[in-house]
């Protein structure tokens, strides 16, 4: 299994809250390779909200299917969550029986990673930080 994308180092513990504490609803955006066909059965189960870990229901995402490759037996999606527990994406996609093959988080608030290389980083902008604290 393959993950990457986006993460923020920081010690600004006020920061760190107000980007991952579900309250503030800031969204992260994944890309899903996922084994298997996606059906859109599956898809609107996803954006109405799944059970994961113990009967907790995850809150409603935006869900939207990229790619279906038949010959390779795979479906690509887009996920959008604000929430974040621990392997949640994962847990979504094993919920409606579609094992996770790779994991991308392309987007924090309005933060994209698209222009950066695998394993370089770079420091977030002033405006890019003031997006993300004005939720």
């Amino acid at each position: 299994m393959f993950t990457s994308g986006a993460i923020i180092l920081t010690n600004d513990g006020d920061f760190v809250y107000k980007v991952t504490h579900p309250k503030h609803e800031i969204d992260k955006t994944y890309t899903v390779t996922l084994i298997g066909k996606i059906t859109n059965e599956e898809v609107e189960k996803l954006k109405n909200g799944v059970e994961i870990d113990d009967g907790y229901i995850t809150k409603p995402a935006k869900v939207k299917i990229l790619k279906i490759d038949e010959e390779r037996n795979q479906s690509r999606i887009a996920i959008t969550i604000h929430e974040g527990k621990n392997r949640q994406v994962r847990k979504m996609c094993n919920s409606v029986g579609k094992k996770v093959i790779a994991l991308h988080r392309s987007k924090i608030g309005n933060i994209e990673v698209k222009d950066i290389e695998l394993g370089k980083w770079r420091y977030l902008k002033p405006s890019e930080i003031e997006s993300l604290l004005e939720k």
